[in-house]
């Protein structure tokens, strides 16, 4: 089994800056892909940002305020969020694809933060 456990939300006024991190646990071998995710009150859940062994990209309206990074020793995905915008305002979930010692790869949801910008 994997379990995700996030953390790092909170409310910070607007120009302010929060970190959030997001561990996995469990039946790891590898991580291919850790992505960060979030979901607005009335609004479909859209992509933040994601990063490969390789490779980031980050959603237009996040783009170079939001920093993606990992640590694959730690399992753990970060997301550095500099200048918030009231926009940004949303419960913030990490997904991580994972690749098992053993059984098929599982894709993981974080149980969710909340992010809140004041004006």
């Amino acid at each position: 089994q994997v379990q995700l456990v996030e953390s790092g939300g909170g409310l910070v006024q607007a120009g302010g800056s929060l970190s959030l991190s997001c561990t996995a646990s469990g039946n790891i071998f590898a991580i291919a892909t850790m992505g960060w995710y979030r979901q607005a009150p009335g609004k479909q859940r859209e992509l933040v940002a994601v990063i490969t062994s390789g490779n980031t990209n980050y959603a237009d309206s996040v783009k170079g305020r939001f920093t993606i990074s990992r640590d694959n020793a730690k399992n753990t995905v970060y997301l550095q969020m500099n200048s918030l915008k009231p926009e940004d305002t949303a419960v913030y979930y990490c997904n991580l694809n994972i690749i098992r010692a053993w059984g098929p790869n599982v894709n993981s949801w974080g149980q969710g933060t909340q992010v809140t910008v004041s004006s």
